[in-house]
C-alpha cells in the first residue's frame, strides 16, 4: 500500500526494454526536437524581425510557435534522457512541474487556437471591420487571457490531482506524467472531484471546439461568394494552415482521450500519445509555411541577411 506522503519518485512506462531501441528511440526524438526547436525558433525570429509581419495574424501565430516550444520541451528532454541512462524515474516535484507546464501549454494553445479562428472571421468576413476589432490592443488582451486562463486551469488541475490520495503504486502507463493516468493511482472514493473538474474542462473545450467549427463554416460560404479565383486561392491560403493544426491537434486529442477501451492498449496509447504531444509541434512550423508566401518571402529575406552578413 502506498500513500502520496511516501511517493518520492514516478517511474514512466518506457518504450522498449531492449538497449539498441532504446538508443534509437533517443536519437529519433533528438530529431524531431531539433526539427521543432528549428522550425518554431525561425517563424518566430521572422516574426519578430520583420515589420511586414507586424500584422493580428502573425501575432498570434508567434505565440502559438512559442506554446509549441514550451510544450514539447515539456516532454520531449525527459523522454530522452531516460533511454538514454537507462532508467524510468521522475521525482515527484518533477512529475508535478511536468504535469502543470503541459497541461498550461496545451490548453493555451487550444485557447490561442480558438482566437485565431476569430482572427480569420474577422479578416475575411468582416474585412472593413477588420482594424476595429483587431488593433494591437484587442490581440494583445486576447493572447494575454488565453495565457493567463490556461495558466489558472493548469494550477487549479496540477493542485487538485496532488492532493489526492496516491495508494496503487507509482507506476504510470504513459511516457510522461499524464492527468488520467495519476488519477489511476488515486485511490478510488477520492478521484470524482477532479473527474468533475474535468467534465467542466471537457464542456469549455467543445464550446471552443464548436466556435471553430462555427467560423470556418462562416469562412467557407463567405470565401466561395468571391468572385474572383485569385481573391479565393488568397482567402484558402491564409485559412486551410490554421484549420490543418486545428484538425491535427484536435483529432488526435479526441482520439487519445476518447477512443474506446476495447481498443485500448498500452503500445496503442503511446503511438496515440506521441501524436498529440509530440507530432503537431514539429510540423504546425511546416504547415504554416508552405501555402504562406508572406512568411516563406520573409523568412528567406532573413536567412539571405544573415548569410549575407557572414
Amino acid at each position: 500500500m502506498y500513500n502520496s506522503s511516501s511517493i518520492t519518485q514516478f517511474l514512466l512506462l518506457a518504450f522498449t526494454d531492449t538497449r539498441e531501441l532504446q538508443l534509437l528511440h533517443f536519437w529519433l526524438f533528438l530529431g524531431i526536437y531539433l526539427a521543432a526547436l528549428l522550425g518554431n525558433g525561425l517563424i518566430i525570429t521572422t516574426i519578430a524581425c520583420d515589420q511586414h509581419l507586424h500584422t493580428p495574424m502573425y501575432f498570434f501565430l508567434l505565440n502559438l510557435a512559442l506554446l509549441d516550444l514550451g510544450s514539447i520541451s515539456t516532454i520531449l528532454p525527459k523522454s530522452m534522457a531516460n533511454p538514454l541512462w537507462d532508467t524510468r524515474a521522475i521525482s515527484y516535484m518533477g512529475c508535478a512541474a511536468q504535469l502543470f507546464l503541459f497541461v498550461f501549454f496545451i490548453a493555451a494553445e487550444f485557447y490561442l487556437l480558438t482566437v485565431m479562428s476569430y482572427d480569420r472571421y474577422v479578416a475575411i468576413c468582416k474585412p472593413l471591420h477588420y482594424g476595429t476589432l483587431l488593433g494591437s490592443r484587442a490581440c494583445v488582451h486576447m493572447a494575454a487571457a488565453a495565457w493567463a486562463s490556461a495558466f489558472l486551469y493548469a494550477l487549479l488541475h496540477t493542485a487538485n490531482i496532488f492532493s489526492l490520495p496516491l495508494c496503487k503504486g507509482n507506476a504510470l502507463d504513459q511516457f510522461f506524467c499524464e492527468i488520467p493516468q495519476i488519477l489511476k493511482l488515486s485511490c478510488s472514493q477520492s478521484y470524482f472531484r477532479e473527474a468533475g473538474l474535468l467534465v467542466v474542462s471537457a464542456c469549455l473545450g467543445f464550446g471552443c471546439f464548436v466556435f471553430i467549427v462555427v467560423s470556418y463554416v462562416q469562412i467557407l460560404r463567405a470565401v466561395l461568394r468571391i468572385p474572383s479565383e485569385q481573391g479565393r486561392h488568397k482567402a484558402f491560403s491564409t485559412c486551410l494552415p490554421h484549420l490543418a493544426v486545428v484538425s491535427l491537434f484536435v483529432s488526435t486529442g479526441m482520439f487519445a482521450y476518447l477512443k474506446p477501451p476495447s481498443i485500448s492498449s498500452p503500445s496503442l496509447d503511446l503511438v496515440v500519445s506521441v501524436f498529440y504531444t509530440v507530432v503537431p509541434p514539429a510540423v504546425n512550423p511546416l504547415i504554416y509555411s508552405m501555402r504562406n508566401q508572406e512568411l516563406k518571402d520573409a523568412l528567406w529575406k532573413l536567412i539571405s541577411y544573415c548569410f549575407l552578413k557572414q
